[in-house]
């Protein structure tokens, strides 16, 4: 039998789920946290490695003389050097669309909290504005309806559909760039990036992390940005220049934005958008839902499985 690691199983499973499905495919050892330091140890036995966020470079891949195959535990492929594992005959794969509904209701999340400010509302009535207001009613914020504005969606995969769905629920409009063409109807458009930045109420990113698009949300789109709309990142920190963003929301370029990602995670030297105005941060968890995690453990079993059998799939080497 293959020896499997699962060198950071908790964020995947931190204990309401059944590792059953993997541990039937092999010896299969799960540590909740690996530091990279002892990554090579941990995994020196291994054939197959199912990492969620550990890094597994070229260096680390040199260490692994019995490693055949890697299945990341996620959609993104950034925390493991794809040339580096083609070169070696390494096999890699990732799961995709286990999280659609998940993160495309967290975007939502995130967008109703700038909106409506809830939370803030919440607390000033726990504070005894309510008891205090001279009417029944009162707001502390500009409260903002999104029927009939724009929402821009950079990246129409599984997740950017599925973002798109809400939206049209909301009578939203939508402005889409994606790599490929897409079927345009009355309500939802194709254009290039330019056009969904100046015209957009609402920008919703869902597209990995290239060298191609790394920080490629700068200076230079959020000042076309209209000073109401709202910038919101459920993909990948390295997205958005954030210096920039910050810098953005300080002078009031944007009405505010809302992110689940950050260039570094965790931010254990701080980030300029913690505290930033008008600026929501999620520690990276609009993918986490229970159910969307069980499909994920799910399906990572089931790329391990047809891997054994020598039919793999969701190949990204």
């Amino acid at each position: 039998m293959k020896n499997i690691v699962i060198p950071d199983g908790h964020t995947l499973n931190p204990g309401d789920l059944s590792w059953t499905p993997i541990q039937q495919l092999g010896n299969v050892s799960i540590y909740p946290h690996t530091p990279q330091s002892l990554l090579v140890n941990r995994c020196f036995e291994a054939t197959v490695i199912l990492p969620n966020k550990v890094i597994i470079d070229a260096a680390i891949m040199d260490q692994l003389p019995q490693l055949e195959y890697i299945g990341i535990s996620a959609t993104g492929t950034n925390n493991v050097d794809l040339e580096a594992a083609r070169e070696r005959g390494i096999v890699v794969t990732n799961v995709k669309g286990y999280g659609s509904a998940a993160v495309a209701q967290h975007v939502f999340a995130l967008l109703l909290a700038l909106t409506n400010k809830v939370k803030e509302h919440h607390q000033s009535v726990l504070e005894g504005q309510w008891a205090r207001a001279k009417h029944f009613c009162y707001w502390n914020y500009p409260l903002v309806e999104l029927a009939g504005k724009k929402m821009g969606i950079i990246g129409y995969g599984k997740i950017g559909k599925a973002v798109a769905q809400i939206a049209q629920a909301f009578g939203m409009s939508l402005l889409i760039n994606h790599k490929y063409p897409i079927e345009e109807t009355a309500d939802m458009r194709a254009v290039n990036l330019d056009v969904l930045f100046r015209e957009s109420d609402v920008i919703s990113l869902h597209l990995p992390l290239t060298d191609f698009n790394h920080e490629f949300v700068d200076k230079n789109y959020l000042n076309i940005m209209k000073p109401t709309a709202y910038l919101i990142n459920t993909s990948r920190g390295g997205l958005i220049q954030e210096d920039d963003l910050c810098e953005a929301l300080l002078k009031e370029k944007i009405a505010g934005a809302a992110v689940d990602v950050l260039s570094e995670e965790p931010p254990k030297r701080g980030n300029v958008l913690m505290g930033a105005p008008n600026c929501i941060v999620t520690p990276h968890l609009a993918w986490a839902t229970k159910e969307a995690r069980q499909r994920l453990l799910h399906m990572l079993a089931q790329n391990v499985a047809t891997w054994l059998k020598g039919q793999p799939l969701n190949v990204v080497t």
